[in-house]
């Protein structure tokens, strides 16, 4: 366990900052405080930047890396499909179990929604499906996966930033509470852990067919 943390200190150092920031946030100030600050400092930037960043944690990344790891290792792909059907089931139940209202559904009951300045573009989704957040536990389960089988400096830092971003983007966007971005990246990397854990007890053996890749049959046909 220790050699998996050390493989990946450029993943979870930046995760821990993460989740320490969060819980004092969550300690220190109230429900929607976070909401409130990026709706009263809003700038164009930030509204392009966090619209299209969520997008990161949503099926084209999944398709993406799907498409990726064939030119690898089929089993990669596979457990990029296991990481989206296991993140999909888990969130569902979640949300049904908690049923915690969304920050609009949260503001309208107050009489406080016009309070809040939404980012043009971007529907604010309402109902009681907030707790968690299925987008974060998405995002730091994909690229926690990403970067679980690239174990690269430089991938794990990229990985972990782009969950970051989509984890922030679900409170600027005014989609999520905090609490609920925290406990998403929590169960987001907790999955991702958990499956590499049973990925990494299967050998690699090329003779089967899911540890064989679309480059590596075609240097077979090509022997």
């Amino acid at each position: 366990m220790l050699r998996f943390f050390r493989e990946n200190l450029f993943f979870f150092i930046p995760f821990f900052i993460f989740m320490i920031f969060g819980f004092t946030l969550l300690l220190t100030t109230q429900q929607g405080a976070a909401i409130l600050f990026f709706s009263e400092h809003r700038t164009a930037f930030g509204d392009f930047f966090f619209k299209y960043g969520t997008k990161l944690g949503e099926d084209y990344a999944y398709a993406f890396f799907f498409i990726l790891f064939l030119f690898i290792r089929y089993r990669y792909s596979i457990l990029v499909l296991i990481t989206g059907c296991i993140v999909t089931i888990i969130s569902y139940v979640l949300k049904e179990f908690f049923r915690h209202p969304r920050p609009r559904t949260f503001y309208s009951e107050k009489g406080m929604l016009e309070e809040i300045n939404a980012v043009d573009g971007v529907t604010m989704l309402g109902a009681y499906t907030s707790f968690p957040s299925g987008h974060t536990m998405s995002g730091f389960a994909l690229y926690g996966i990403v970067a679980f089988i690239l174990p690269k400096k430089y991938i794990g830092l990229l990985t972990i930033l782009f969950a970051i971003v989509i984890g922030t983007s679900r409170v600027y966007l005014v989609q999520h509470f905090a609490k609920d971005v925290v406990l998403g990246a929590i169960l987001g990397v907790l999955v991702a852990m958990t499956l590499f854990y049973f990925n990494s007890r299967l050998k690699i053996d090329t003779n089967q067919w899911f540890d064989s890749s679309i480059t590596y049959q075609r240097k077979k046909k090509t022997a």
